[in-house]
């Protein structure tokens, strides 16, 4: 079926970083014979052009100089900062539906799928329109806009009610995120949650025991450094950990939040112990997973009201066998069981970080069978095969709704 995503954010070139597991998921679309495609905001006049084979079809906002609002940061923080962005906005959300709707007409889509409803459910509604009521909408919501609508932006409760109405399926990254959705607008989605960007197949024999005591203990973050992953939890975490044991942390990543976690690094005392490297590319990225000894995802809510949606860092580190501990909050709770695929702690809370890494380094041998099992869990569970298999599954089901409604209006026209 030929399937169109609508995103906010979506790599400019092959080499950008962005929405890595957004692009793995179309793109494994497209391997099992679905004409999957993008469209996309520009980004400073960007033209329409291709991602892994993937098509990418752009449009037009504002003025090349101006088409800032997504990308490089989340659009509510760029309005909440900026004025002048805030005035892209409508601008953003005609422009979107003027091209879902030409989108629908030429396309001719079986399904148009809605990332991010809030505004996008406009934009996908359009392009239904536009086939002439006959592609199927599904909305797929993530933890992100419906904490900043229910909490911070409440003016928009009607349109994510609306969104989740009007779609023909809905789905959510999260159980948490289903629960939030269906108390805002009364529908329950179906659960589908995202697999692991960097996925390729890792023989259990040819990874590095974890925890095996030789050199100091090396304890890795990956993501974006902005305030709700809890980076700087974990910095402050460090010094009570080597107090009982060498370690050092490696914290890979870009984002607005790095220059504060290595100001809490220096006020803490462990500067020399911590690495930000920046963004990786995908095979150092795989290794750093591998050779890491514990994988540690701090999350915490963040003064906006927004948390970790699911946290796909987890599923990478499970695939490599690694012991993790996350927080207590968002959608971590779906991968991370605690005492049974990871372990659990509560959010911002340092001292509790630090005796469960500790606890860890006491009882390796528990760590490692605790960690395998973690990896068996992310491969039934949150294997692409399952998560397309289930994807496929909402887009069957969105078209017969869709049928269903279109029989429904022909013999009430008649």
């Amino acid at each position: 079926m030929r399937i169109v995503h609508v995103v906010t954010a979506f790599p400019r070139a092959e080499e950008d970083v962005i929405t890595p597991w957004m692009v793995e998921m179309i793109a494994r679309l497209r391997d099992r014979g679905h004409e999957a495609e993008v469209l996309a905001p520009a980004y400073r006049g960007s033209p329409s052009h291709a991602v892994r084979g993937i098509p990418v079809r752009r449009f037009r906002y504002a003025p090349a100089a101006c088409e800032t609002l997504t990308h490089a940061e989340t659009a509510p923080d760029r309005v909440r900062r900026s004025p002048a962005h805030a005035a892209l906005v409508p601008l953003y959300a005609v422009a979107g539906v003027a091209a879902g709707w030409r989108t629908g007409r030429r396309r001719e889509p079986a399904v148009v799928h809605a990332h991010w409803p809030v505004p996008h459910a406009l934009f996908g509604a359009a392009a239904r329109a536009g086939s002439g009521g006959r592609a199927a909408l599904v909305c797929s919501f993530y933890a992100v806009e419906v904490n900043w609508v229910r909490r911070r932006l409440r003016w928009l409760r009607p349109l994510l009610r609306w969104s989740a109405r009007t779609a023909d399926a809905v789905t959510a990254i999260s159980s948490s995120t289903a629960r939030s959705v269906e108390e805002a607008s009364g529908r329950e989605p179906r659960v589908v949650p995202f697999a692991a960007a960097v996925d390729e197949e890792v023989p259990a024999a040819s990874l590095r025991e974890p925890l095996s005591g030789d050199g100091p203990l090396r304890i890795l973050f990956v993501g974006r450094l902005v305030e709700r992953k809890g980076v700087e939890v974990l910095v402050r975490a460090l010094p009570r950990i080597l107090e009982h044991r060498d370690a050092e942390l490696t914290v890979v990543g870009e984002g607005p939040r790095a220059e504060s976690i290595r100001r809490t690094a220096r006020r803490a005392g462990v500067a020399d112990r911590v690495s930000l490297t920046g963004f990786l590319s995908r095979e150092e990225l795989s290794r750093r997973y591998a050779g890491c000894d514990i994988f540690v995802l701090p999350a915490v809510v963040d003064r906006k009201g927004d948390t970790e949606g699911l946290g796909v860092v987890l599923l990478e580190a499970l695939r490599r066998a690694r012991p993790v501990v996350a927080s207590e909050v968002g959608g971590i709770p779906d991968i991370v069981r605690d005492g049974r695929t990871g372990w659990l702690v509560p959010a911002g809370d340092e001292e509790a970080l630090a005796r469960r890494v500790l606890e860890l380094c006491r009882q390796p041998e528990r760590a490692r069978r605790v960690a395998r099992e973690g990896r068996a869990f992310a491969e039934e569970r949150f294997g692409w095969d399952r998560v397309l298999d289930d994807l496929e599954t909402v887009y069957e089901e969105a078209r017969r709704r869709r049928r269903a409604a279109g029989a429904g209006a022909g013999e009430g026209a008649a």
